[in-house]
């Protein structure tokens, strides 16, 4: 009897498990670019592309043209201000700064419309995560000089609240119901809204290739502003000409998503044990990491005859994101779980030691940078 397909979806607004099968599936599916040799090569100092985290991409090679020809192109993404940074919100932050190293303008948006309509929190409330949550990307190495990033907030932005309005005569209920599901109109609303923001690079300046950085379930955002963007900007009037597919279709760059810590769906704002935030108690840090989930087997003696399953270690998976520099080590370390010789425990003592001292050093930049973060965001 053939195996029954997993009932799967694309939610950017829930939580849900994607297998590598998933994957797979999704590529097929939405017509996404696998991530080969040649953008490795292009990428070799991007980790997240190297050690395969970035698994595929939307015209990527619009950014690479743009590069050798030393003509503008953007990065743009950014988040929802509705609580502290976490691991969950690290890979994309920094993509967006590797990016931006590259060459790209980067353009961050302070999603207070979605995390409005999504989390019900109102625009004042807001402004204290939108602030902390600048800091701490400025901390990771976001260069905010003006002409190398423009940051904004949703709610104070033009731009992007007029583009929604232009796009949505575009769209029937039918149309966002086949993309995203059934939802509280004001979610729809607000996917309208990160189409402007998406273009705003383009409305804002000049039309030029833009690349988004994003977990693959941020996929939809993506693809309804690439149709959008095929069907009302293929053309603009300078002058009196008409200049035609004038706006470049947004790419992505599309990461895996990592596991809550515990071994759940993915890591959830919605679900606290999942992951830490970067502001709290490091004794609740310890403690969590201590709990995570890990490939060991049932005692030590398994663990040396039948060897760990370090594909399955949330410990493994977060050094290989974001703690753990050598790719000679986060080889070694596979190896040796799997043939027995590395133990849990020393494992966990070993990714502890390695996040407490990225978040004690995090926390001291970021302290310096909260001034500058009210600063662009335009709040006493």
């Amino acid at each position: 009897m053939a195996k029954k397909q997993k009932e799967f979806y694309m939610d950017p607004w829930s939580a849900q498990s994607i297998d590598e099968e998933d994957y797979e599936r999704l590529i097929k599916e939405f017509g996404i670019e696998r991530v080969g040799e040649i953008e490795r090569q292009k990428l070799i100092d991007n980790r997240f592309i190297r050690r395969k985290i970035i698994f595929g991409h939307r015209s990527l090679e619009d950014i690479f043209k743009a590069v050798e020809k030393k003509q503008p192109w953007a990065v743009m993404s950014g988040i929802k201000p509705s609580g502290p940074f976490h691991l969950g919100t690290l890979t994309t932050a920094l993509e967006i700064v590797e990016f931006q190293k590259m060459g790209g303008k980067a353009y961050y948006c302070i999603a207070d419309i979605e995390s409005w309509e999504d989390n019900g929190i109102p625009y004042e409330d807001a402004e204290e995560d939108g602030i902390d949550n600048l800091a701490d990307i400025l901390a990771l190495g976001l260069d905010p000089s003006p002409d190398k990033a423009y940051i904004w907030r949703q709610s104070q932005e033009p731009v992007v609240k007029d583009a929604c309005f232009k796009v949505g005569r575009l769209l029937t209920q039918n149309m966002v119901n086949a993309i995203y599901g059934e939802k509280p109109f004001g979610l729809y609303l607000a996917a309208l809204v990160q189409v402007g923001d998406i273009l705003l690079p383009q409305i804002l300046d000049a039309p030029q290739p833009t690349v988004v950085p994003v977990g693959i379930d941020q996929d939809p955002h993506i693809r309804l502003t690439r149709d959008l963007t095929r069907r009302y900007y293929k053309e603009i009037k300078k002058g009196e000409k008409i200049v035609r597919n004038a706006f470049f279709l947004p790419g992505a760059t599309y990461h895996k998503l990592l596991a809550g810590l515990d071994g759940t769906d993915k890591m959830s704002k919605r679900n606290p044990n999942s992951y830490f935030t970067f502001n709290e108690p490091i004794e609740s840090i310890t403690k969590k990491l201590k709990g995570a989930l890990t490939g060991g087997r049932r005692n030590k003696k398994e663990q040396q005859e039948l060897g760990g399953e370090p594909q399955k270690c949330m410990i493994y998976k977060i050094l290989t994101y974001h703690f753990e520099e050598d790719d000679e080590k986060l080889a070694d370390d596979f190896e040796k779980c799997v043939k027995g010789e590395l133990m849990c425990g020393e494992h966990k003592k070993e990714c502890i030691e390695k996040v407490i001292k990225f978040i004690e050093n995090h926390r001291e930049k970021k302290e310096k940078c909260i001034d500058k973060a009210r600063e662009l965001l335009k709040v006493d």
